[in-house]
């Protein structure tokens, strides 16, 4: 799709991608939450994430040359797959096991936000503003305010869920971290990632877990989390790329703050799940948290 022309249309598309691709990474996590609560497995929903749109980007990347991998290169290629790959979605997958969705949906991206912010500062040697200090902070307290009700309402067991979510964020943040570091186009690493993940996790996978609990929920489930799974993956990477082109990648940026609120929204109308009075708190001052990270 070509660029449209003037201010306010080019504008208005880029937040229309912005926004798309928000409201695919938040359908994928209802998706996940949804998949766990029916008997799928996290293995099983990393599956339909990467294997369906992989075959596709498989064959993008042999037309732009196995050889080097499209250009992204081998090595780099392996490391962003561990970072942003299959290991990646289990872990948020099994965060779900663990933990409602409005945990899961807030923890993972604050937690990538607080890690780009610090590791931009340690490894990139970017100035860490007042602003954006001022924000990790407050993102850190509305973390703390989950971790409350994880401990208040769940248990021992609720914070090993929100740990876990953590730990996916920050993969996504040193994925991030190196893309900016090594300078790789984010549709160069989202083929890479999609190819390598396919290519090593589908065999895996059939070999180490089979597919009995794919059968056993119904073709319908299954049909949903391939179309949440892929919108979620290479779809919405499209997306956002789009929208950085139009907007800049500040601008673009903003989008990423509208997936916890998406997410709740669609998991309230589609799974009926609603977020407990310390998970609106929590929610709300990430938010706030996330006005001051994402100014340049």
């Amino acid at each position: 799709m070509e660029a449209p022309t003037g201010g306010a249309p080019v504008w208005l598309a880029g937040a229309a991608y912005g926004a798309a691709a928000a409201a695919c990474w938040a359908a994928g996590f209802v998706a996940a939450r949804h998949g766990v609560l029916i008997g799928l497995r996290p293995v099983d929903i990393t599956f339909h994430r990467f294997v369906w749109t992989g075959v596709f980007l498989l064959a993008v990347a042999a037309r732009a040359g196995l050889r080097d991998l499209g250009g992204v290169g081998w090595g780099r290629g392996l490391a962003m797959m561990l970072l942003a790959g299959p290991i990646q979605v289990i872990a948020a997958a099994t965060g779900f096991l663990l933990t409602p969705l409005g945990h899961g949906v807030v923890i993972q991206p604050a937690s990538s936000a607080i890690g780009s912010i610090l590791l931009a500062a340690l490894i990139l040697h970017e100035r860490l503003s007042l602003a954006r200090a001022l924000g990790t902070g407050i993102i850190v307290a509305g973390l703390m305010a989950l971790g409350a009700d994880a401990l208040g309402s769940i248990g021992r067991s609720g914070l090993v869920g929100d740990a876990i979510f953590m730990a996916a964020g920050i993969s996504w943040a040193v994925f991030g971290t190196l893309l900016r570091r090594w300078q790789v186009p984010g549709l160069r690493a989202a083929v890479a990632v999609g190819a390598l993940s396919c290519l090593l996790y589908a065999p895996a996978y059939a070999l180490l877990f089979g597919f009995d609990r794919m059968l056993a929920v119904g073709l319908r489930e299954n049909l949903v989390q391939v179309v949440a799974q892929s919108a979620a993956g290479a779809f919405a990477l499209f997306l956002f790329a789009r929208a950085v082109t139009l907007l800049g990648a500040g601008r673009a940026g903003v989008f990423a703050a509208l997936v916890p609120g998406f997410a709740l929204a669609i998991g309230f109308v589609t799974i009926h799940e609603v977020p407990t009075t310390m998970q609106l708190l929590g929610f709300a001052i990430v938010m706030v948290g996330f006005r001051f990270v994402l100014k340049p």
